[in-house]
């Protein structure tokens, strides 16, 4: 089914049990406790909050199980998580926590068919971690961005909507936490590798005013914004996002 509004998705990265941002995912800064955070954006109006245990897979352990549930228990709006996922009992752990999407990215990257074990009993999201390649290509990060492969990003996504996913969470490595704005090119080039297939894009990596978000949704061709500094350092509220958005003509959701 078509999306008929834009979400606005705030993002909250987890480590050691607490919300922390950085940029291009490093110089990490605490911004307080996930299931607060999560309840006082659900609160706000956002359409969806994204959990992402940012330390699971280079530290080689599951998702933050309990963290989920707290959240769950204070939001009224869809949870996705990712992190540390690697087989279809890790997301029905987090789903049985109280997550309503799962989210999967190094473990794919490494067993594509994970993608479609999931897909076949919950709406799966796969993140994507791209960089820029010095001749100009979008090439796939894995492990927190630690490691960076040689896997085109642009046909890793067209292969994942293949696979069985509901969307695509396309992060830029490069500008992520800058503020500079979102990777544009590389947002349009994923969204129209999935179109064919009806697959959102969700924007994120690089947010740092109205103008961008707005850009990435009509320029990027994005179907959803994700959000984190902003909105973690009382930069821009939620409803400061969407009036913006409604006024310059995209739909949003206003059923809050």
């Amino acid at each position: 089914m078509k999306q008929n509004y834009c979400k606005i998705i705030p993002c909250l990265d987890i480590k050691d049990g607490r919300v922390v941002k950085g940029v291009k995912f490093t110089e990490l800064r605490d911004a307080g406790d996930p299931a607060e955070i999560a309840e006082f954006y659900s609160n706000a109006g956002a359409d969806e909050v994204v959990f992402l245990d940012i330390a699971a897979t280079v530290e080689g352990r599951g998702t933050m199980l309990e963290v989920i549930r707290k959240a769950s228990a204070k939001v009224n709006c869809p949870i996705t998580v990712g992190g540390g996922i690697r087989s279809i009992e890790d997301a029905r752990a987090v789903i049985a926590a109280g997550a309503s999407k799962v989210g999967v990215n190094s473990a794919a990257v490494k067993r594509p068919q994970l993608i479609c074990e999931i897909a076949a009993e919950f709406d799966v999201v796969v993140a994507i971690d791209s960089k820029r390649s010095e001749d100009g290509k979008y090439l796939v990060c894995t492990d927190g961005g630690f490691k960076l492969t040689n896997l085109d990003a642009v046909a890793w996504a067209r292969q994942c909507s293949e696979l069985g996913a509901k969307e695509i969470l396309l992060t830029s490595f490069d500008e992520d936490g800058t503020k500079s704005g979102y990777d544009l090119e590389m947002t349009r080039a994923v969204a129209d590798a999935v179109s064919s297939k009806g697959v959102p894009v969700t924007a994120s990596g690089g947010a740092g005013s109205l103008e961008h978000i707005y850009a990435a949704l009509t320029v990027g061709g994005a179907s959803n914004a994700l959000v984190a500094s902003l909105f973690h350092f009382n930069e821009l509220t939620i409803p400061q996002v969407k009036a913006y958005l409604k006024e310059k003509g995209v739909k949003v959701n206003e059923a809050h």
